[in-house]
């Protein structure tokens, strides 16, 4: 059984799942998108660290599915489906998107932030998943930690405090 000082720490293109009364946690989120889908009627809560929008821009033999919003959400979903979470039940709250860089380009190449945010709203909206609050964009660094037990998400943003959603 967790206590409530369970820190579950999830990495950059990582996901992990916590449990009853603990929090999930992870840092570094620049145009990368932390996403939290939980079940709060289990005090359950899974996090993906997106890095990129889509798996099809990978050259990986064998891909990293925390990596991309299309497959980080779909193994996400899966890993919560087999912890016994109802899929109609579950929400997300997420952060991230920013563009980090200036460029005199257009190029929607280098917009990767808000590609990253739009694609996992594409692959949360296949799923039937419900966006029930977000933080995104901006050009800023955040990091985020989701409790269970409240079902709060609080977002710490570089030289502008933390707030919760």
């Amino acid at each position: 059984m967790m206590g409530t000082s369970t820190v579950v720490k999830v990495g950059i293109a990582d996901m992990n799942i916590v449990e009853g009364g603990g929090s999930i946690r992870t840092s570094g989120l620049g145009s990368c998108v932390g996403v939290v889908l939980y079940d709060d009627f289990l005090k359950l809560a899974g996090m993906v660290h997106v890095m990129l929008p889509h798996s099809s821009i990978g050259n990986e033999t064998k891909p990293n599915p925390a990596k991309y919003a299309d497959t980080g959400i779909a193994e996400l979903i899966g890993q919560l489906r087999d912890r016994g979470a109802s899929v109609k039940r579950l929400q997300c709250k997420m952060a991230g998107g920013a563009q980090m860089f200036q460029f005199q380009s257009k190029s929607d190449v280098m917009r990767i932030g808000p590609r990253n945010a739009e694609a996992v709203k594409v692959a949360l909206s296949k799923h039937g998943v419900p966006v029930v609050s977000e933080d995104l964009g901006g050009n800023k660094g955040r990091t985020i930690e989701f409790f269970t037990s409240t079902g709060i998400l609080q977002v710490r943003t570089v030289n502008e405090g933390t707030k919760e959603l």
